[in-house]
């Protein structure tokens, strides 16, 4: 008989790359579909901003809010940029990126694993890179 027949197991450990910005704000990027659906609709706070290449596939990436903190200028372009490595565009010279809330990212009924909905959404436009360490 099979040990673990009838238990049930917990879902796979979300995989993610983790990448820190000047002023120590924290950038994840999902690793596959499904560890894009969690990283955004799970693991996003409603105030993390959310980061994905416009029109193409790519990596969902979440720039952690800080209390009280709003990130600079910079700070967005670096997630995005982040965003755009993580995506069909790494070779890019730039790269459109979308950015919003975590708030505003939502799964519309019976779409596939990695595709969500966007409002209030902006593009900014950046190379593709990865922060220096």
């Amino acid at each position: 008989m099979d040990a673990n027949r009838g238990f049930r197991r917990g879902p796979a450990p979300l995989q993610v790359w983790e990448y820190v910005l000047p002023g120590g704000w924290t950038v994840l990027a999902g690793k596959t579909e499904a560890d894009n659906d969690r990283l955004s609709l799970k693991e996003a706070r409603p105030d993390d901003w959310w980061f994905h290449l416009k029109g193409r596939p790519g990596s969902h990436v979440l720039l952690r809010a800080r209390e009280g903190l709003e990130p600079d200028r910079e700070t967005i372009r670096g997630a995005a940029a982040v965003a755009a490595w993580h995506s069909k565009a790494r070779t890019a010279r730039i790269a459109a990126v979308t950015c919003t809330r975590a708030r505003h990212v939502t799964k519309p009924r019976g779409a596939k694993p990695g595709s969500v909905a966007v409002r209030r959404e902006k593009v900014i436009k950046v190379p593709p890179g990865l922060p220096e360490s």
